[in-house]
């Protein structure tokens, strides 16, 4: 056995092969593990496997299709391609563009709409414990004091004494690492993350614009719950603009200064221990967790310059399940469920490759007693995708104490006036979607251009509609598919080029099915269906095309089971 490296997306990955001898006499070798991120954490698994301490089935085909179909592609590479289809683009570009600041083209701003229209789906409209609201982007200047963010909310300003590279870390990371390429960093001083304006013509007033969402929640939470009748526990959401005055926006929409926080308080009276909400289908959802004691252990490994055996701790990542997490008393009840809720909504938009990161005891926010990252493989690194954090009784104390108003609320079921306790999920929507773009993003071989794997209720496109030749009669009934199609998705009509060139443009943007009219479709009153991922084609009558389509569009039946699967020359 012996260790070989692939670079994927710009990085190293590590994998162990063996020489296997085949029937005919032949020798071949095959992947038989992932060996990790590092050569040390490689070396160390095939040691194992050497000494018996670790087993495997080398006659199992190791899977590596999922890294296989992926093409190499930097994070410029992605912004570049989303540009180039009117995805996204920098804001302002007649001008020179503005750093940290972006704007959604007609593709980009239907992929967000439809992202963001799932998340409220899935988290609002289909419970009974959660309402919605829009809390305006300005509050009173109060608002920030009592929330901490004047005190709290600020970074440290560094400058990279090798490269010369600006950036921000965090306070408690000061003295503890280092830039990316080795170097030590340059203290600047912190600095407010706040962006500060003003209000009024005349008698101005210092304001700020929000850096988050929460605090509109906390606010009118009171009201929100006599207003709608709501009884604990329950929720309020929203999803909404947020600005941060970013030291060094990288990363395409990664890190911006303008941007939508999809996130939720949910309120809890302190005395509920128990989450009756909490299934089986949560506590044994097996997760990669990353906890802080790994991470602490790295740390100090770190400090006493024992790099390979810090690197190990680092990526100790391993694989366990809400319900262990619950009896390691890592989080209560409520947060476990909410927790499992997040990663079954990631998962449910097809984002699997994540993490959940325990934050250590010196990172936790001012608000926070217990809080987890959860992290998403992007092409530049595992980096946060969405947290969840139990902020306590904090928030609506502090606005009490700050506004001198009472949000107690009456709890029927235990009879007492509360603060209640919070549950917050938050979401950075243009995270996820610049990770359904990373996921969906493959070069595919035989086809020799890129094919974009939206899932199919996300694309911005749900169908293109194409007449075989142009000819009125082909015309009419295409026309007549589009016009029907239009009163529920967002419908294309293309009839010019080639029946494979069609193919290709809407392929790359992501449109999930392709509609032809052809000779057939004259006498039989039919059509064909194109499926994206696999080329595959079915004939449907045209009377049942909307039902069809919709099952396919929502996951409800197989491509093939939906109509009759016909061979045709052009895929």
């Amino acid at each position: 056995m012996y260790i070989v490296s692939k670079k994927i997306n710009g990085k190293d990955y590590f994998y162990i092969r063996k020489s296997v001898r085949t029937s005919e006499g032949k020798i071949n070798s095959k992947t038989i593990a992932y060996g990790g991120k590092t050569r040390e954490i490689a070396e160390k698994k095939l040691s194992e496997l050497n000494n018996g301490s670790v087993e495997i089935n080398i006659n199992e085909d190791f899977d590596e299709k999922v890294m296989d179909e992926k093409k190499d592609i930097s994070i410029e590479e992605l912004s570049n391609f989303c540009k180039a289809k009117g995805f996204a683009f920098p804001s302002s570009t007649i001008y020179g563009g503005l750093a940290g600041f972006w704007d959604f083209g007609p593709l980009g701003v239907e992929l967000f709409n439809n992202i963001k229209q799932d998340w409220w789906n899935f988290f609002v409209t289909s419970r009974d414990n959660m309402v919605g609201m829009e809390a305006s982007i300005i509050s009173h200047p109060k608002t920030w004091i009592a929330s901490g963010h004047i005190a709290n909310f600020n970074d440290v300003a560094v400058v990279c004494k090798k490269c010369g590279k600006a950036t921000k870390i965090d306070k408690n990371e000061v003295g503890k690492i280092n830039c990316e390429c080795g170097g030590e960093y340059d203290v600047k001083g912190e600095f407010s993350l706040m962006f500060k304006t003003s209000v009024g013509a005349l008698d101005k007033a210092d304001a700020y614009l929000r850096g988050e969402t929460a605090q509109g929640m906390f606010m009118d939470f009171k009201l929100i719950q006599q207003t709608s009748r709501m009884q604990l526990p329950f929720g309020i959401a929203q999803i909404g603009r947020c600005f941060r005055n970013e030291i060094a926006p990288r990363d395409f929409l990664f890190r911006s200064r303008e941007f939508h926080i999809g996130e939720f308080e949910f309120f809890i009276n302190p005395e509920e221990k128990n989450c009756n909400l909490l299934m089986d289908v949560h506590k044994e959802l097996k997760i990669r967790l990353l906890d802080g004691e790994s991470q602490d252990k790295a740390s100090s490994l770190s400090k006493n310059e024992n790099s390979k055996n810090a690197a190990e701790a680092e990526n100790s990542i391993r694989e366990t399940t809400i319900g262990e997490m619950l009896s390691q008393r890592r989080l209560d009840e409520w947060h476990a469920y909410w927790l499992a809720e997040q990663i079954l909504w990631y998962n449910s938009i097809g984002l699997r490759e994540i993490k959940v990161r325990e934050h250590k005891k010196d990172e936790l926010s001012h608000y926070s007693s217990a809080t987890f990252d959860i992290d998403y493989e992007y092409v530049f690194g595992s980096k946060e995708l969405g947290g969840i954090a139990n902020r306590g009784q904090y928030d609506l104390t502090q606005h009490a104490k700050e506004s001198k108003q009472n949000l107690e609320v009456f709890d029927e079921k235990y009879k007492n006036k509360i603060i209640p306790k919070v549950i917050e999920p938050t979401f950075g929507m243009e995270r996820a979607f610049l990770a359904v773009l990373t996921k969906a993003y493959n070069y595919d071989k035989k086809r020799d251009y890129v094919v974009l794997k939206i899932p199919a209720k996300l694309a911005p496109i749900k169908a293109a509609v194409f007449p075989i030749v142009k000819s009125d009669e082909y015309n009419s009934i295409a026309e007549d598919i589009v016009r029907n199609l239009r009163k529920e998705w967002n419908v294309v009509y293309d009839k010019s080029g080639s029946l494979g060139r069609r193919y290709a443009r809407n392929d790359s943007v992501g449109t999930p099915y392709c509609i032809t009219v052809d000779e057939d479709s004259l006498k039989n009153k039919d059509c064909t269906i194109r499926d994206r991922d696999t080329t595959l084609q079915i004939r449907v009558k045209i009377k049942e095309l909307h039902d069809v389509l919709k099952k396919l569009i929502n996951g409800e039946i197989e491509f093939k089971k939906a109509g009759k699967v016909v061979e045709t020359r052009v895929k």
